[in-house]
């Protein structure tokens, strides 16, 4: 089984390039003031347009965001999908405003947080973030992954919180995540990705053998 892989948090060409070059399939830019991982559209727009040749998809990640910001970022960027920290509701509206494939995060504690089908196009699944979180995602905090074994998702979906090239392998075998989400866990400081880390963890997240050594 491939399992693909989403590096988000992409602030600067390098990082893209690193991952282009390691077989990522969806790069991700946080249109989110308060991430260490912000980037304006305008930066955003740059680091795409100083690739050559195909590149992975582009997803933007919003927070909250109301119509004109997404209108304005997508104005200068081109992305490919959007994702969505909102109510489903606002996730849907913007899914039939902006016509392009739309992801909800979707933070789990319990097995009842689990989504179904919600007429969007993915999900997200993470862990809560803690009450005194300053995000609501990207915190490096690891889900329990056990509240996934009996789950039988209605949509496309991706396992994302806490991890790492050293846990990945085994988060795969956890839950049958047939895709994989990583920010911080391939960082060598806050909104700074490591190229080699970025190898390393779409290495381990497609070695059949990586759990086996946890």
């Amino acid at each position: 089984m491939t399992v693909d892989v989403k590096i988000c948090g992409i602030t600067d060409p390098v990082a893209l390039a690193a991952a282009h070059e390691a077989g990522t399939k969806w790069a991700g830019f946080v249109f989110f003031e308060r991430s260490p991982r912000h980037v304006t559209p305008g930066i955003a727009a740059g680091i795409l347009a100083r690739q050559q040749g195909a590149m992975p998809l582009a997803v933007g990640l919003f927070v909250g965001a109301g119509d004109d910001e997404i209108a304005a970022t997508l104005r200068d960027v081109p992305l490919d999908i959007l994702q969505i920290y909102d109510s489903l509701d606002r996730a849907r509206a913007i899914r039939t405003r902006f016509g392009l494939p739309v992801w909800r995060s979707c933070p789990v504690s319990t097995p009842g947080d689990l989504p179904g089908a919600t007429g969007l196009d993915g999900h997200v699944i993470e862990p809560r973030a803690p009450a005194d979180a300053a995000l609501p995602g990207g915190n490096g905090e690891t889900m329990n992954w056990a509240l996934l074994q009996d789950w039988r998702p209605a949509l496309p979906w991706m396992l994302a919180g806490g991890l790492t090239p050293e846990n990945v392998a085994l988060a795969i075998s956890r839950t049958g995540a047939c895709a994989v989400d990583v920010s911080s866990g391939v960082e060598e400081a806050p909104g700074r990705k490591s190229p080699a880390l970025i190898r390393n963890f779409i290495k381990s997240a497609n070695d059949p053998c990586a759990a086996n050594k946890k």
